[in-house]
């Protein structure tokens, strides 16, 4: 599987590496790191030379029950991130964290080359159209509710299931407005409890039915170090684990904080698989 990243065709059948990069105050692991210019460019490079091919870009924070952050002030903190990364990494693929079509129209006009969609259109209905517009990449990723009420929206029959009828509906509308290189993700933490979250990552090779590329970001969350009775701090090796049983069941991106560690999971399991 292949998608169109400003011209550049990414081969996805050869797993990939997206980095974190929030520029938000309270994101729930790195919240305020990199809103100094200097540190932001400096975890870039970083990044980018321990082998991420993307590099996701936010400016809301969507840990449960994140504050509301206007719109206004989103692209007050992304858009200088946006124009200060690609005057310094000219070739980097910038994936923007966003669910509001302004936010995205001006981030692509800005250089961006994927939109990463937690509501997968759901709370801004002119996303789509932004998308289908300017034929960017779009991630879709599985979440009820929003930030702020997405926890309390756990009820389900057969999550699986339903999150495979969700996929199929906004697949069909996407490829009604002629969108072309769709990703899922299953949305790992959102709108789901903890045994949730591991029912999902169980049945991930079911999402393969869309015949899609999939995305799996479970970089340091909850699921890992709750069920380890530690800390996002400490839960590294717990995503290093989750991340190779993701790739197993045929993740084609890892979205991570830590580069280097997801990189060399790829690399071990290219050895087994290619």
């Amino acid at each position: 599987m292949t998608i169109n990243c400003k011209g550049r065709l990414i081969d996805l059948s050869i797993p990939k590496i997206m980095g974190i990069l929030n520029v938000t105050p309270n994101s729930f692991f790195d919240g305020g790191k990199y809103n100094d210019e200097s540190e932001l460019l400096t975890q870039v490079g970083k990044m980018l030379s321990d082998g991420a091919t993307f590099i996701d870009i936010g400016a809301y924070s969507s840990r449960p029950s994140a504050e509301f952050v206007s719109e206004e002030e989103e692209l007050d903190r992304i858009i200088p991130a946006v124009q200060l990364i690609l005057k310094h990494f000219p070739d980097a693929l910038l994936s923007i964290d966003t669910f509001r079509s302004e936010v995205a129209k001006a981030c692509i006009e800005n250089g961006a080359a994927i939109i990463n969609d937690i509501s997968a259109g759901n709370l801004d209905e002119s996303m789509f159209d932004v998308i289908a517009k300017y034929k960017v990449p779009y991630i879709m990723m599985h979440m009820r509710g929003t930030p702020q009420t997405m926890q309390s929206m756990t009820n389900y029959e057969d999550i699986v299931k339903e999150m495979l009828f969700y996929f199929s509906e906004k697949v069909n509308k996407a490829r009604s407005l002629g969108i072309s290189d769709l990703i899922i993700d299953p949305g790992f933490g959102f709108a789901k409890t903890l045994d949730q979250n591991y029912e999902v990552l169980r049945k991930t090779e079911l999402f393969q039915l869309l015949e899609l590329p999939l995305l799996v970001g479970i970089s340091r969350k909850s699921m890992i170090y709750k069920s380890l009775n530690s800390s996002a701090k400490e839960a590294l090796n717990g995503t290093t684990v989750l991340n190779t049983i993701a790739l197993t069941k045929g993740a084609g991106i890892l979205r991570v904080h830590d580069v280097k560690e997801a990189v060399e999971c790829v690399q071990l399991w290219s050895k087994i698989n290619l």
